[in-house]
């Protein structure tokens, strides 16, 4: 998985950068679950996902919307 760069997140609407940060939470609470299980086999993405949520997270924050 590759992070998403802030300037692309930069381009997208307040409405479309919460659906892609609700669909990266979800995400990141599926690699949670899938690692207890052992059944992770990239854990890098975990990191990656963090970081992608904290780059959307920045931006609305920037924008002044809060979640």
């Amino acid at each position: 998985m590759k992070p998403l760069k802030a300037k692309e997140l930069r381009k997208l609407t307040n409405d479309e950068l919460i659906v892609k940060y609700n669909e990266l939470k979800n995400k990141l609470f599926d690699l949670k679950m899938k690692k207890t299980f052992g059944q992770v086999e990239d854990t890098a993405s975990i990191r990656i996902i963090k970081r992608d949520i904290a780059k959307i997270l920045t931006i609305l924050n920037e924008r002044g919307i809060k979640l």
